[in-house]
């Protein structure tokens, strides 16, 4: 099976699942990411002995989260999988909006103070800070905009799977405080239990804001036209092979 036997979306702006340029980009991605765990293993802090790991940070949920989105999309781009193209698709609707969160955050936080994001013992070099808290939200976005077909994710879900991953990560990181007797962010230990219920709150709405703003540059980039819009899935396309037949 070759690329050229794929239909995609017609919004869809590059051939993918392909083993050309699709691929490259979803092994570049890949690249970046394990160099940003192998930095974790190599450069030992507080957090790898504590309760949690450092899976206490938002960063490196999302970064798993991006691995985990971009190794099955290099997958799919080997196999010319449909399924597995599906699959990435699915899981970019997660990974993407939770890493542009993550950019806004952090380097918003750090252009107010660093330390409100750092901790005192905590040294990250550039090319780390920049692998952590950047190039996953510019891949994925990379990959949204140029591999990938249209989202059909509307404001209610979106909303929905914000405050779900946002409540879900407020109760893990005080089950890991209760373990360790310290936040992974500084910004937590300064907030009272109300404050930090109110940035987990606007966290969720960045979240859900960045999911409809990447749907809006996909369409001012790509076109807001669809064929099925009601019932297509992202990476559904055997509908669009049924409709050449």
């Amino acid at each position: 099976m070759s690329t050229s036997d794929f239909i995609s979306h017609p919004l869809q702006r590059l051939p993918s699942p392909s083993r050309g340029l699709s691929a490259f980009v979803h092994a570049s991605g890949l690249a970046s990411f394990i160099l940003s765990f192998k930095y974790m293993h190599e450069n030992p802090n507080r957090a790898n002995e504590a309760y949690g790991w450092h899976f206490q940070y938002l960063t490196v949920i999302g970064l798993t989260l991006s691995t985990i989105t971009f190794l099955v999309g290099l997958l799919a781009d080997i196999t010319l999988s449909r399924r597995l193209f599906l699959t990435k698709n699915l899981l970019s609707v997660c990974s993407a909006p939770m890493e542009v969160l993550i950019s806004v955050l952090y380097w918003g936080l750090r252009l107010i103070d660093e330390r409100l994001v750092v901790p005192d013992w905590a040294v990250i070099p550039l090319h780390a800070d920049l692998g952590f808290h950047a190039v996953p939200s510019i891949v994925m976005l990379v990959d949204l905009l140029f591999f990938s077909p249209p989202w059909t994710i509307s404001v209610t879900p979106s909303l929905g799977l914000s405050s779900t991953i946002a409540f879900g990560y407020w109760v893990w990181i005080e089950r890991c405080y209760l373990y360790n007797g310290w936040y992974p962010y500084p910004i937590f230990e300064q907030l009272s239990t109300t404050g930090r219920v109110g940035l987990f709150s606007l966290s969720a709405a960045v979240m859900a804001l960045s999911t409809v703003t990447l749907k809006w540059l996909y369409g001012h980039m790509n076109g807001f036209g669809a064929l099925f819009p009601a019932q297509s899935r992202p990476g559904d396309i055997k509908k669009y092979e049924q409709l050449s037949l």
